[in-house]
C-alpha cells in the first residue's frame, strides 16, 4: 500500500475532470426533469459535476493503478444525466460511500446551496444533507427540490382492480400537484379565457407580436414609428416568413410575406429594422432620431405600443402560421384592461397590498433596464395589461386552492407545500408573461424575458397566450411534474434546509463529516 494514500480521498489524488467536464457542458441542453427548470436561480453547477465531485470527496484514494482506472470509469459513467436514475449505478455510488464512513451515512452540509444542484446530488448519493441559504427564494427552491419530495413523494403501491400482473407506483404528492395545478387552471380560464379566443376556424392563438412606438420628430412628418429590431417570423431551412413594412401615405403598416404567403420583395432584408442601441431611423421621412432623444420620449410618457401580428396554432395544419393583428384583436386587449382595473380594486380591497408589483425599482443603476432611462419606474411596468389580469389571476386561483385544500381537510402544511409548488408555476409563467420576452424565430415558441441575470430592453415582444402555446400555464405545470418525478427517485435519506446566513450556521462544531459548496462569487 502506498501510504501516501492513506486518509486520502480519491479527489486528492486524482479526478477524471476532461470527461466529466465535458458530460457537464452537454447538461445544458437537458431540460425536461432538470431541476433548473424548477424556477431561475444564477449560477447553478451542473448536476454531472455536483455528483461525480461528492463521490469522488467521500470514497478513499485508489491504491493501484487497476483499481484507479476502474474507479475513475465509474466517475464517468455515474456523472451521466441518464444514469442519474440508473438504480444499480447510484446504489453501488451509495454502497461505496457508507464503506468508507463505516456504514453510516455521512452528514454533508451545504451553506450556500442555492439552486440546490450540490445538495440534491448529496442525497442521491445516500448523504445526510443539510442546506441552507440566506435568500428567502433560494430556500423555497430547495424546499421544493429537495425537503418535500422526501416528505411529501414517497410512491406508494397501489393495488390495481385489474388482473395485470403489476400494481401501479402512486406518488401523493405528484397527483396533488397536478391536480390543484389543474384547478387553478380552470378557474382562470372561465374567468379570463374569453381574452384568449380563438380564431372562428378554431386556431389557437400562441402569441401576439408587438412593437413600442415613437412619434418621428421631424415636425413635417410625425409618422408613428413600430420599434423593431428586424421583421423575422419564421427562419427555418425549409420556412421563411417575414413581416414585410411598407408606406400608406404616413402610416407604416404591414404585410405577411414568405412561404406560403406573399412572395418576399426583391431586395427586402428582415434583418434591417427600424431600431438598433436606441437609434431609430424612421421608414416614412428617414429622419434618424438619436438614443438620448428616444429615451427622453420613453422618460416623458411619450411612446406607446402596437399590435402587428398574431401567431396560430391549428391541430389540422401543420406547424405554426401567421396573420396580421385586427381590430377585433385590438378590441380584446381592450376589453381585457378594463377588466383588469375592476380586477385590480376588487383584489386591493380583498388583500390590502396591490396585486400588481408597485415597488420601485432601481432608476440609478444603469446596469438594469430601469436605469438606462426608458422610464420603466415600477415593477409592474414589466408588464402589458392583460399580462397583468393573467399573473394577479393566477395568483388569486392559487389562494383560493389553499382555502379549498383546507376546507376540504387538507393538513395545513401539506397545503402549503402543494401552494408553493403552485406559486412556482405562477413564477414560470411570469418570465413568459412579460413586455421582454421575444419571438425565438428558429424555432417558432415564446422565448421568456427573463433567462439571466439582466433585462435588456426589447423594442418588439411577444405575449404569450397562457391558455394555450410553449407559454402557457398547462405546459409550465407539466415541466413542473416532471421535476418532481425526477427529485424523489432513488432520494430516501435525511434532508435539513433553513435560511440562514453561512457566518451563523446553527450547528455544533464537527458535526459534519464534510462541507461541499460553490461560494457565491460576491
Amino acid at each position: 500500500m502506498d501510504k501516501s494514500r492513506e486518509d486520502k480521498r480519491f479527489i486528492e489524488m486524482s479526478f477524471p475532470v476532461k470527461e466529466v467536464s465535458e458530460i457537464s457542458a452537454k447538461e445544458k441542453n437537458i431540460r425536461h426533469g432538470h431541476i433548473s427548470t424548477l424556477h431561475i436561480w444564477w449560477a447553478r453547477r451542473p448536476l454531472a459535476s455536483s455528483r461525480a465531485t461528492s463521490y469522488a470527496a467521500l470514497i478513499p484514494a485508489s491504491q493501484n493503478a487497476i483499481e484507479w482506472n476502474k474507479t475513475k470509469n465509474f466517475i464517468v459513467e455515474l456523472s451521466k444525466w441518464e444514469n442519474s436514475l440508473n438504480f444499480t449505478i447510484i446504489e453501488k455510488a451509495r454502497e461505496d460511500i457508507l464503506k468508507a464512513n463505516n456504514g453510516t451515512p455521512p452528514k454533508v452540509l451545504d451553506p450556500f446551496a442555492g439552486g440546490g444542484s450540490i445538495p440534491l446530488e448529496c442525497l442521491r448519493l445516500g448523504c445526510e444533507t443539510y442546506a441552507s441559504d440566506y435568500n428567502p427564494v433560494a430556500t423555497l427552491i430547495l424546499k421544493c427540490t429537495l425537503e418535500y419530495p422526501q416528505k411529501y413523494g414517497k410512491p406508494k403501491i397501489v393495488k390495481k382492480k385489474t388482473d395485470e400482473i403489476f400494481d401501479s407506483i402512486d406518488n401523493p404528492l405528484l397527483a396533488d400537484v397536478k391536480k390543484w395545478g389543474e384547478w387553478v387552471l380552470n378557474e382562470a380560464k372561465k374567468e379570463i379565457g374569453k381574452f384568449y379566443p380563438n380564431d372562428p376556424d378554431g386556431s389557437i392563438p400562441v402569441g401576439y407580436i408587438w412593437a413600442r412606438t415613437i412619434t418621428c420628430q421631424n415636425p413635417s412628418c410625425n409618422a408613428e414609428i413600430p420599434l423593431m429590431r428586424q421583421y423575422w417570423l419564421a427562419r427555418k431551412t425549409n420556412k421563411n416568413v417575414s413581416l414585410y413594412p411598407y408606406i400608406d401615405g404616413k402610416k407604416v403598416q404591414f404585410k405577411i410575406v414568405g412561404t406560403g404567403y406573399e412572395k418576399m420583395p426583391d431586395g427586402f432584408n428582415p434583418e434591417k429594422g427600424t431600431v438598433s442601441r436606441a437609434i431609430v431611423n424612421c421608414p416614412v421621412c428617414g429622419t434618424t432620431i438619436d438614443d438620448r432623444i428616444v429615451r427622453k420620449l420613453f422618460q416623458d410618457s411619450k411612446s406607446g405600443q402596437k399590435m402587428i401580428a398574431v401567431v396560430l396554432h391549428n391541430n389540422n395544419r401543420q406547424g405554426k402560421f401567421y396573420r396580421l393583428a385586427t381590430e377585433k384583436d385590438i378590441d380584446i386587449f381592450r376589453k381585457a384592461e378594463e377588466y383588469l382595473k375592476k380586477k385590480r380594486e376588487k383584489l386591493m380591497k380583498e388583500w390590502g397590498v396591490d396585486p400588481v408589483p408597485d415597488e420601485d425599482m432601481n432608476i440609478n443603476d444603469p446596469t438594469t433596464v430601469a436605469g438606462r432611462g426608458y422610464g420603466i419606474t415600477k415593477w409592474g411596468d414589466l408588464f402589458n395589461s392583460r399580462q397583468k389580469l393573467v399573473l394577479i389571476t393566477f395568483t388569486e386561483k392559487v389562494r383560493n386552492a389553499y382555502k379549498k385544500m383546507i376546507e376540504g381537510g387538507y393538513d395545513e402544511e401539506y397545503a402549503k407545500v402543494i401552494v408553493s409548488y403552485l406559486s412556482l408555476n405562477v413564477d414560470r409563467v411570469s418570465i413568459y408573461q412579460t413586455t421582454f420576452g421575444y419571438w425565438h424565430n428558429t424555432r417558432e415558441l415564446v422565448n421568456p424575458g427573463m433567462g439571466r441575470q439582466a433585462l435588456a430592453m426589447t423594442w418588439d415582444y411577444v405575449e404569450g397566450n397562457s391558455f394555450g402555446g410553449n407559454a402557457d400555464w398547462k405546459s409550465s405545470l407539466e415541466w413542473l411534474l416532471k421535476i418532481i418525478k425526477h427529485c424523489f427517485f432513488f432520494i430516501q435519506t435525511d434532508v435539513s434546509i433553513s435560511q440562514s446566513s453561512a457566518t451563523s450556521l446553527p450547528y455544533p462544531d464537527n458535526y459534519f463529516d464534510a462541507v461541499f459548496t460553490d461560494p457565491p462569487y460576491y
